[in-house]
């Protein structure tokens, strides 16, 4: 398996991942910040996919970002409507865990690539998947002590 290949299956089991989280969250806030998180591995898919491929599509002009703008906002909405246990703080640990994972693979890979265009889009991605893990750090936060949360200003 080469290395593009590898990062689609990364990226569909990120897919998996999210959207399993989606469909296990009892509130509709985080059920949307996961669709959204779910969304962004598709993106990512996607882009490595079209590497692979050499299909002639732009690779570095595709829109890898997350938009943790509307993450944020739809938390800061939900804010009085949580109450998790620590189960759900576990699989949020585990998530965290695994997007650390994918940024360190990402990080590596694109120290390993000649072809500058390639690195840099193997560097954006593993910037995103840091993005990821600190929204999910800040979803941790959210969840343990909602009424205290102040969404991260990094954003």
């Amino acid at each position: 398996m080469n290395v593009y290949e590898y990062a689609m299956k990364v990226e569909k089991d990120g897919e998996a991942y999210y959207k399993e989280l989606a469909s296990k969250s009892p509130n509709a806030g985080l059920k949307k910040v996961f669709t959204l998180l779910a969304d962004a591995e598709v993106k990512h898919y996607h882009v490595f996919k079209s590497m692979r491929d050499k299909d002639g599509q732009d690779f570095k002009a595709l829109d890898i970002s997350t938009d943790t703008k509307t993450i944020f906002e739809t938390l800061k909405a939900e804010k009085n409507s949580v109450d998790f246990g620590l189960d759900e703080i576990k699989f949020y640990e585990d998530a965290i865990k695994r997007e650390d994972d994918s940024y360190r693979f990402y990080l590596n890979k694109a120290n390993e690539l000649e072809n500058e265009d390639e690195k840099t889009v193997f560097m954006n991605i593993a910037q995103e998947e840091i993005k990821h893990k600190a929204i999910l750090e800040d979803i941790l936060a959210f969840i343990q002590e909602p009424t205290n949360w102040v969404g991260s200003a990094e954003f």
